[in-house]
Formats: C-alpha cells, structure tokens, sequence
C-alpha cells in the first residue's frame, strides 16, 4: 500500500481525532466524516478534507476507518440512506476499530462482501494516550488478505497488530480484554476503599503497589487518577458497561464477571460520563 492510498476515517471522538491525525501526518490523504460536524474541524485545519456523507467519503478513498460508540452506529454508517453501502463502488477495504458485537461485524462483512469489499474488525487496546504516541494494540478479525493489505496503515497506529482469525474475532479478543479491564479497575477501587476505611493514605498504597508485582500500566494510570481526584474520562464507564453486556451476551458467565457486571450496570446512570475508575465512587455510596 503506498504513501498515496486515500485514507476514509468516520468517528472523530477521544480516540478517532489523534488516529487520524497520525495517517494524516503521516503523509496519507485523509477524508473525514463524523456525525457531530463541528468535530471535523481540527482535522480540516491539519488538512484532511471534510465528506458530506458516509457514502460520499467511500466514494473518494481506498481504505475506510470506523472509530465509533456501538452497534447501531456501526449499522446505521453501513446500511442508512447516506451510508456506506449506498456509494457505487467496489473493491474498498472498510476497516471497524470499534469495540461492538462479534454479530454485528458478522452481519455488514456479509453485505460488504455481496459489493465486492472487504470487512476487517479491529479494535485496539489503549487509552487516548497511546492512540496519541501510536502504541495501541490492534486485535483483527477478517480476511487474512485484508489484514496484510492494512498492515501498513496498522503501524502507524500501534506497536503490536494481531490477525486473530475469522470476522468477529478481533471483537471476541476486545471483549475478553475488556473484560479484564473491568476485573482491574473495580479490584482497584475495592483495594483503595478498603484501604481508607483503615486510615491507610491512598498515596501510600499506590507507591507500595506501583514498586511490586502488581505494578501495570492501567493502574499506575487509575491510580494517579484517583489520587488526583480526576474522574474526566479517558475511557468513559458507560462504554465498559456496554462492553461488558456484550461479553455476557456471548456467554461471559464466570463468578467474578457476574460481579463486575452487575456492578457496572448498577454504577453507570450516575456515573456512566466519567472515568471507568469513577467504580470507586460507587462503591463508596454502597
């Protein structure tokens, strides 16, 4: 794929503007769209050019990204009346790095296929940050002709990009990361809950887990967040909640995930525009 592969990105959100940014400064011509127009003016003003459509940007490019929130945003950017789907073309590599339903990625690969392009799955692992400094972990379901085609692109966006197999797979691999996330994240805020309740200073704790086995980057990162009393989310806990809903409805049906669901569920009408970490206010009004 050369330096003048056209370059299509649809969701410009926390984790879509710097990805974007990085194909874009990167040399690749890029065309944006979002639903939220006023979003596309950053990339404008970089020098990206703004699509009218979805349609209308397949229309002019060779490679499309998604970055976008669940599956009916996925179905309505594929099949609505300015869709995807709704461009003449054929031959097109359409590239789904949100984190939906192994189903849906099923579903428009099937109808992408049917006009003579092909469909990759590929959610990352990463927060803001490292869409920023292009270290995500890019996890990929599809064709393995898709995935060499994309791979130059992928190292632009990431340290480590992985073909796990059939459409659906890099969503099945997400879900079962964010899954363990969700585990990290509330075992985090019940260690710190549990700490204060004995007058433990949380600034002690983390110094003594962030210097043993325990260590990892999440929580070095949640924890600072915690002790910043900064809850703006980097990854928002509605989008875990609904992460976790999707892993349950694939059969995540294990002791601890039942917990950490539920928890979820229960922490997100108040809390779900906040950080995931924000669990630990909710554990606190428990």
């Amino acid at each position: 794929m050369s330096a003048l592969t056209t370059i299509g990105w649809i969701g410009l959100g926390n984790m879509g503007t710097p990805m974007s940014q990085r194909l874009l400064s990167a040399g690749y011509p890029v065309f944006v769209y979002n639903r939220s127009p006023e979003k596309t003016t950053a990339l404008r003003d970089l020098g990206a050019t703004v699509a009218t459509s979805p349609a209308a940007l397949l229309a002019e490019t060779d490679v499309v990204f998604l970055m976008v929130s669940d599956d009916q945003a996925v179905r309505e950017l594929f099949t609505g009346s300015e869709g995807l789907l709704q461009a003449r073309a054929t031959g097109k590599l359409l590239i789904n790095m949100s984190t939906v339903s192994p189903g849906v990625s099923r579903e428009v690969a099937a109808l992408c296929q049917a006009q003579g392009h092909t469909y990759l799955d590929a959610p990352v692992s990463g927060s803001v940050k490292q869409a920023e400094s292009g270290q995500l972990v890019i996890m990929v379901g599809g064709e393995e002709s898709g995935f060499t085609q994309a791979q130059p692109l992928f190292q632009h966006l990431g340290k480590l990009a992985r073909h796990l197999g059939p459409t659906g797979n890099g969503n099945l691999a997400k879900l079962a990361m964010n899954t363990l996330l969700g585990f990290q994240a509330q075992g985090l805020a019940e260690a710190l809950l549990f700490a204060q309740q004995h007058q433990l200073k949380t600034d002690d704790l983390m110094e003594l887990i962030n210097n043993s086995a325990l260590s990892s980057v999440f929580i070095k990162l949640k924890g600072e967040a915690v002790q910043a009393d900064n809850y703006a989310a980097a990854f928002a806990l509605k989008l875990l909640a609904k992460d976790l809903r999707l892993a349950q409805a694939e059969g995540l049906a294990t002791p601890l995930a039942e917990t950490v669901v539920q928890t979820f569920q229960q922490a997100e009408p108040a809390l779900g525009d906040e950080d995931v970490i924000a669990i630990l206010k909710h554990l606190k009004r428990r």
